[in-house]
């Protein structure tokens, strides 16, 4: 069936796994599987107009490690396929765009990653600049320490605000049954990079994600309260954190304008370091009325490449629990919040 073109996209469903801290020995296909088993059964779909995903072949080690997770997905007879080597969120805006060219009515996409097999920090190095930082071993950790203390010295925040940040983000983590289930951050821990102690450090995790986007009445005959995506917009900043403000987020402020972000009652935002938060706030014009990351957020549980699509399927959930009307998913990539995507969601049109 074609949609109209331009037509309106929602959120129809949204599976997580549980998030672990350990290798539990499932290979990433063996991660994925159940998340799209159970997918397909609460739409009813096992076929599907687009499939899109996101993971990292860094982790995994290997060349096109993507194409084997193909095995959950069921790629015979032939389908429709992308993939995207960022966070399975800027999978679910490729998936967005061809649903609005209106050829397609409904899109599975997904995103997997397993922290457990690698080392994240070092792998992370391979993102920067290969010439002047990449050599120097610079680790992603120590960077968001050098915008931490950016932030706290024009802010004039201060370390125990960090920490209340972590703090909040563990216990509405603790009530997540798919969260990382962490005790509250204790005063007296030694820092990991200072300013940002461990609690400030979202913790690396295996997990998964899936998404099902529909188009139209597709979208409401799969969903009793679909979740449209009234805007989404990504925005990236130079990737050299040496030439930009890092104690502000300029892409995400231009991106939330895009969408039209202005009075959402919960955002979801990915944020991986504590002082993040404060700075995407800000960036968002967030009120201290806006529930941010009633899910725990990253901080309860970082699966990596899947955790900014996560954000959305978690804010899209709000939406359809009936719980929010306006919920704003957010999902980050690059060093020091380089490039920002934010989607808002609403249970009107």
């Amino acid at each position: 069936m074609r949609s109209a073109p331009n037509t309106d996209i929602a959120v129809v469903a949204f599976v997580q796994s549980e998030h672990t801290a350990e290798d539990t020995g499932l290979s990433e296909t063996e991660l994925l599987a159940p998340v799209i088993t159970e997918i397909k059964a609460r739409t009813g779909l096992t076929r599907f107009g687009f499939t899109c995903s996101g993971s990292n072949d860094y982790l995994a080690g290997a060349p096109f490690s993507f194409v084997s997770a193909l095995d959950a997905v069921g790629a015979w007879p032939p389908i429709s396929e992308s993939h995207v080597e960022m966070d399975a969120a800027w999978a679910l805006y490729e998936a967005w765009v061809k649903l609005r060219h209106g050829e397609i009515d409904t899109a599975l996409v997904y995103g997997f990653g397993k922290a457990s097999q690698g080392v994240p920090r070092e792998i992370a190095t391979q993102q920067l600049d290969p010439y002047y930082l990449a050599p120097l071993g610079v680790d992603q950790v120590s960077l968001a320490a050098l915008q931490a203390r950016a932030y706290l010295e024009r802010s004039g925040a201060k370390e125990d605000d960090l920490r209340a940040v972590a703090d909040r983000s563990r216990r509405a983590g603790r009530d997540n049954p798919f969260a990382l289930h962490l005790p509250d951050p204790a005063a007296g821990d030694g820092y990991d990079v200072a300013p940002l102690r461990p609690h400030d450090v979202a913790p690396g995790a295996d997990g998964a994600a899936a998404i099902v986007l529909a188009a139209g009445d597709k979208a409401r005959e799969l969903c009793e309260r679909p979740a449209w995506i009234t805007g989404i917009d990504h925005r990236a900043e130079p990737h050299s954190p040496g030439v930009r403000d890092l104690t502000r987020s300029e892409s995400t402020r231009l991106a939330a304008e895009k969408a039209g972000a202005a009075g959402v009652e919960v955002a979801e935002l990915h944020v991986q370091f504590s002082h993040e938060e404060l700075i995407l706030r800000e960036a968002l014009g967030l009120g201290d009325a806006v529930r941010v990351n009633p899910s725990g957020g990253p901080l309860s549980g970082n699966p990596l490449m899947a955790a900014g699509l996560i954000r959305i399927g978690e804010a899209a959930a709000r939406v359809q629990g009936g719980t929010a009307v306006r919920a704003l998913g957010h999902a980050s990539s690059g060093p020091c919040l380089q490039q920002n995507l934010v989607c808002v969601l609403s249970g009107e049109k």
